[in-house]
């Protein structure tokens, strides 16, 4: 694979889109913008590129917060007469800033109850403190919402990080030096993210598979380079094929990093759990359950799992998986596909069943419950599952080969033909899970019948285009 010139711009476009979700169309344009890939991986590249560009109504992103504390931080910067950080996106400084401006009112950092943690007036006096009672109570609770504000910002910070890593592991988290190191690996593990990163479609039947034809023609060409970044290929793709191509102590390192990341997905999980009466037998959602976040988070718990397993075996630290071996999480299902399985005369998924029976995996993880690799092949085979082949123990084999198919534009899962329909129904109501109503909504109805005709319109497009493709050479058309 050779490497043309390539401008760092270019090539950083490619490295934030491990943070988005663009569509893989649109990736693989940028891919041929940068590399010049094989003549089979180009040929794979273009077939893709020819539906980039174009509006859709799907976001190019993850869900991000935006929450600052600049303004808080100007507040406390007057009242406590102390510089504050230059950077509000720095935790560890805001969190020094916080330390000490609380220690000039005598406040400990986490005690923050306005009516039991506040000092009187004698305790005041007697830490030099002379600031009126009204001027004292406004700096803590400044710093008390600050310290909450501290709190919620990470927590949604180490939320999306595990969104994420639901979709394409370990990914986001590459350096920009690891990502640049090697102009081919760049471009394979982009256009590789951007596939993992497709939404579910709303279907009883099997969802797409990432690893497509192109994906396949440009590993072809990782094979054969002596400059490819397997340890960069290893943060989205911990195949076996890929691991034993590392040192051991790349191999630690990244099995380190996928423990962290297992450790933060069980809390959420844990706390999710606590918080909700979760049916275990069925996994079936019901209300004042939070299937948003377990759903997210269960993705990345058995996402960072294949991977830790793989390094695991990759190690030959058998003997870990043999004494730690916890399970998958199951995702729930909301009850209409639950009634659609039904319908078509599938049965709940054996996979539930092994789950209901084993330890709570992040219990297991955090050494509160014992699931060692006996007791979960014995479940597995109480159910007439293989644990290998259905991922209990590891993710072993080659991949099967997906043929490329255009990003369908979706609404809540559902496949739609318009993304201007999309957006005109959206606005209407159509997809709140609410009755739909367009009278005193802000939909314009004259948007709405532009839409259905521009809808009508793309279909007999992409209708003739198909027939034009099929038969090039039919005199008769």
């Amino acid at each position: 694979m050779t490497q043309p010139i390539t401008t760092a711009v270019t090539l950083r476009d490619l490295y934030r889109s491990l943070d988005e979700r663009k569509r893989p169309e649109d990736v693989a344009r940028m891919v041929l913008a940068v590399a010049e890939p094989s003549r089979e991986a180009a040929e794979a590249l273009r077939a893709a590129a020819v539906y980039a560009g174009g509006y859709s109504s799907m976001s190019d992103n993850f869900h991000r917060s935006f929450a600052s504390l600049n303004s808080q931080l100007n507040v406390a910067a007057a009242l406590f007469a102390v510089a504050r950080p230059a950077d509000a996106a720095d935790v560890e400084a805001v969190e020094q800033y916080l330390a000490t401006v609380e220690r000039g009112i005598g406040k400990t950092v986490g005690r923050n109850v306005y009516k039991h943690d506040r000092l009187n007036k004698q305790q005041r006096e007697a830490r030099g403190i002379d600031i009126s009672r009204r001027q004292y109570n406004k700096r803590f609770r400044l710093t008390a919402r600050m310290e909450d504000k501290v709190r919620r910002r990470e927590r949604e910070r180490t939320r999306r990080a595990l969104t994420l890593a639901s979709k394409s592991r370990l990914a986001s988290q590459l350096r920009w030096e690891q990502f640049a190191a090697d102009v081919p690996t760049a471009c394979f593990i982009a256009y590789y993210v951007a596939r993992c990163n497709l939404r579910s479609v709303f279907t009883i039947d099997a969802q797409v598979r990432p690893y497509d034809t192109a994906c396949d023609a440009m590993m072809t060409s990782l094979r054969a380079s002596p400059a490819t970044n397997w340890l960069a290929v290893a943060h989205v793709m911990p195949d076996d094929e890929v691991v034993r191509r590392l040192t051991d102590g790349e191999k630690g390192r990244l099995l380190g990093r996928y423990y962290e990341m297992l450790q933060r997905a069980g809390a959420f999980l844990a706390e999710v759990w606590a918080g909700s009466e979760i049916r275990r037998r069925t996994m079936i959602v019901r209300r004042g359950n939070d299937s948003t976040t377990w759903n997210l988070m269960a993705g990345a718990w058995n996402k960072l799992r294949d991977g830790w397993f793989a390094l695991c075996h990759a190690l030959g630290a058998d003997e870990i998986i043999e004494r730690q071996c916890f399970g998958k999480v199951m995702r729930l299902m909301a009850a209409d596909v639950a009634a659609w399985h039904r319908s078509a005369g599938s049965k709940l998924h054996t996979d539930t069943d092994v789950w209901a029976e084993l330890p709570l995996p992040w219990r297991v993880l955090a050494g509160e419950e014992t699931c060692t690799r006996a007791q979960l092949e014995a479940t597995c085979d109480r159910y007439g599952i293989d644990p290998l082949k259905s991922g209990w123990l590891a993710r072993r084999g080659t991949k099967d080969v997906t043929p490329f198919s255009p990003t369908p534009e979706l609404v809540h899962g559902v496949v739609v033909s318009s993304p201007q329909m999309a957006r005109a129904l959206r606005k209407a109501g159509a997809f709140s899970g609410k009755s739909f109503r367009p009278d005193g909504s802000e939909v314009d109805l004259e948007e709405l019948i532009d839409a259905a005709h521009a809808s009508r319109a793309n279909h007999y497009v992409t209708e003739t285009l198909k027939y034009v493709q099929k038969q090039p050479d039919d005199p008769g058309y």
